[in-house]
């Protein structure tokens, strides 16, 4: 397992590589860029205000035709645009330098907030790492119990109307659950028992430890209860079939007539096999739940965490933030995902990894 473990390790850097490569030629192709994006601001203001900036000089035909819309815009801003942004350099040297400054976790400067890219994540981070822990973490302690119990009792009345359940929680959009949850329970219409914003409160300094506690718990409530219906569906039915397999084997039925008792049988011998497609989605369901899940949860509750960062990067053409961000999700669900063998490994010795 040392060695398997030493070869994933040597893996990871070159996996984060080809990634970046593939996502750096990818917005080298793409429309649109921060170049263009502040020319379309600077035009629609112009545009509104009247200037006299098409009087200056303009740029030659082959600036026009490389930045749509740049029409009329002085060359020598264009020309300070690309130089700002860095794309006064070619597009292999940018990359190379970006994969220097990244092997020692240098992310850059945002284009738009003075602010470094690290900064920007190390301010945005307890928010997504609050809703993704504790999103996933609940959504075990459900759905594990939840899915073996269904399993144990297939077709029961127990079966039928906790399917409705769980029917009910998959069908229902999150964003759709939480604004539920906003007008019921945040001052929306009826109850205001919990914050309709913030991960705290303002006077979070003031607080003793123990209102700090109190006070964290209540601004995540509702975020946190709106991801988790939105995520222990799959689950449960993942584990209920997962383990409705393992009852329908042979060794089940040897150990039952062995005179084993249902709950040996159930965590002697088919939690250990049972779990082992559960485990498996764990490393994706934490990083959904950290980054992409979250997205939604983030806008409507107006948290500030990595979800949102990443989307306001998107749509602003900010690349180091958007790189900086994608090689971090990168880097978790790769060591996530070698913690996962690992606990493989753990639950059923006779899986070796280093073997195969």
């Amino acid at each position: 397992m040392k060695n398997y473990i030493l070869k994933r390790l040597f893996l990871i850097p070159l996996t984060l590589l080809g990634i970046l490569a593939l996502n750096f030629a990818i917005i080298q192709f793409a429309p649109g860029g921060p170049v263009e994006y502040v020319l379309a601001k600077y035009s629609g203001l112009n545009v509104d205000s009247k200037s006299t900036i098409s009087g200056s000089s303009t740029m030659s035909q082959s600036k026009v035709s490389k930045y749509q819309g740049a029409r009329g815009v002085p060359e020598d801003l264009v020309l300070e645009l690309e130089k700002q942004f860095g794309f006064d350099k070619p597009a292999h040297i940018r990359f190379f330098k970006m994969i220097k400054d990244y092997a020692v976790f240098n992310f850059g400067k945002s284009f738009y907030q003075d602010k470094t890219v690290w900064q920007l994540i190390k301010e945005r981070m307890p928010v997504s790492v609050s809703l993704g822990v504790w999103s996933t973490l609940i959504i075990y302690l459900i759905a594990i119990p939840l899915g073996i119990k269904k399993a144990v009792l297939n077709g029961s009345n127990f079966d039928i109307w906790t399917s409705f359940v769980v029917i009910l929680g998959s069908a229902i959009p999150v964003f759709l659950f939480a604004v539920f949850l906003i007008v019921f329970f945040a001052g929306g219409t009826y109850f205001q028992w919990f914050p309709l914003h913030g991960l705290i409160s303002d006077n979070w300094e003031e607080l003793s430890l123990l209102n700090k506690i109190k006070d964290y718990f209540w601004h995540i409530t509702l975020p946190v209860i709106s991801m988790v219906i939105g995520g222990f569906a799959s689950l449960t039915m993942l584990t209920k079939n997962s383990f409705m397999d393992e009852l329908s084997k042979q060794y089940v039925l040897t150990a039952k007539a062995k005179g084993l008792s249902l709950n040996q049988v159930l965590y002697g011998h088919v939690f250990r096999n049972a779990m082992l497609i559960v485990i498996a989605g764990f490393p994706s369901l934490l990083i959904k739940m950290l980054f992409t899940g979250s997205l939604l949860i983030e806008v409507i509750f107006s948290l500030n965490g990595i979800g949102l960062l990443g989307y306001e990067a998107i749509m602003t053409r900010d690349y180091p933030v958007i790189f900086g961000t994608l090689y971090i999700f990168a880097l978790l669900g790769l060591i996530l995902k070698l913690v996962s063998d690992i606990v493989y490994t753990v639950i059923d010795p006779r899986i070796d990894f280093s073997a195969r």
